[in-house]
């Protein structure tokens, strides 16, 4: 007859647990996102994690705590970073061809304007020869291309020549993108135009060479 009532009493309970996992990860989150603002435009050698501390108004152990050192804080917030970056061009697969790809190019232009430090080091491999960091960068290229071959040709799985033409464009804009941002004398929109057209010139070229895939109707000539 007790038993019923007690094991009701521990339901009713508060599980500190869970709220204090909730309260980590928002914790968690807001120190990502004070680091995003911190590393937009600084490079990572130029911060100390006193710095950090300093700027973020925290405790500097309570950095170490969630992320160890200052390179797993960086790291997790580049990582952070480009989620959204590929989330965004992952988004909308409903959209037109055209628009699709304007939207992809879109985005990964304005997260390289505005977090130019990070896109840095993403595309230059990191803080000296970082495995992690060129990982997070073919995660990118990887997804870039996915979503290229999917609004292009309907599916993600493409034969060689096409998923290399698609890199060969990517690899090509991340370059003119470091350049772009250097010395900025395009406007974001003129710079998406421009990547737009040279993809069309890639998609016409892995025509040539595999009729297979042919060109969709807004990066053919005859369209």
């Amino acid at each position: 007859m007790n038993t019923s009532r007690q094991s009701a009493t521990a339901d009713d309970r508060p599980r500190p647990r869970v709220r204090g996992t909730e309260r980590s990860l928002a914790r968690r989150a807001e120190l990502l996102a004070i680091g995003r603002r911190l590393f937009a435009d600084r490079s990572y050698d130029t911060l100390s994690m006193d710095d950090i501390a300093r700027q973020a108004q925290v405790a500097k152990g309570l950095i170490y705590y969630y992320f160890q050192s200052k390179r797993g804080y960086y790291l997790a917030i580049v990582q952070d970073s480009v989620a959204d970056l590929v989330d965004f061009a992952a988004r909308e697969a409903e959209l037109p061809q055209l628009d699709r790809v304007h939207r992809t190019v879109e985005g990964y232009l304005r997260y390289a304007e505005h977090n130019q430090a990070a896109f840095r080091t993403i595309v230059s491999g990191g803080v000296g020869f970082d495995t992690e960091v060129q990982a997070i960068r073919d995660g990118v290229r990887e997804a870039i291309v996915d979503t290229i071959a999917d609004g292009a040709y309907g599916s993600r799985e493409v034969a060689p020549v096409a998923r290399m033409g698609l890199l060969g464009w990517v690899c090509g804009v991340e370059g003119a993108t470091l350049d772009w941002i250097d010395r900025p004398g395009l406007s974001r929109e003129t710079m998406r135009e421009l990547l737009v057209r040279t993809l069309g010139g890639t998609l016409r070229a892995i025509e040539e060479l595999d009729p297979a895939y042919r060109a969709p109707a807004p990066a053919r000539r005859d369209a």
